[in-house]
C-alpha cells in the first residue's frame, strides 16, 4: 500500500491524525497534513484506510500494491 495526500485539498480537520498517528501529523502553523509513512506497515492497513474515508476534503488516497513492500 502506498499512501498519497494532496496537502492543497487538505481542510486541516486532523481526522487522519486521529486515525493513524504513526502515518500522517499536521504542520504546527497551518494543520495541513504530513505524511510521516508513504508505505506503511500491514498492521496499519485498517487505520490508513479509514483516516482516506474520514478525510472531509478528500486528500488523501491509496494506491494498492499487493505483496510488493
Amino acid at each position: 500500500m502506498k499512501v498519497i495526500v494532496d496537502q492543497n485539498r487538505c481542510v486541516a480537520s486532523g481526522q487522519c491524525v486521529l486515525s493513524a498517528p504513526e502515518v500522517f501529523d499536521q504542520r504546527e502553523e497551518d494543520g495541513i497534513v504530513v505524511l510521516l509513512a508513504e508505505t506503511p506497515s500491514e498492521h496499519l492497513a485498517d487505520a490508513v484506510r479509514q483516516a482516506v474515508a474520514l478525510c472531509p476534503a478528500q486528500a488523501i488516497w491509496l494506491e494498492e500494491q499487493g505483496d510488493e513492500q
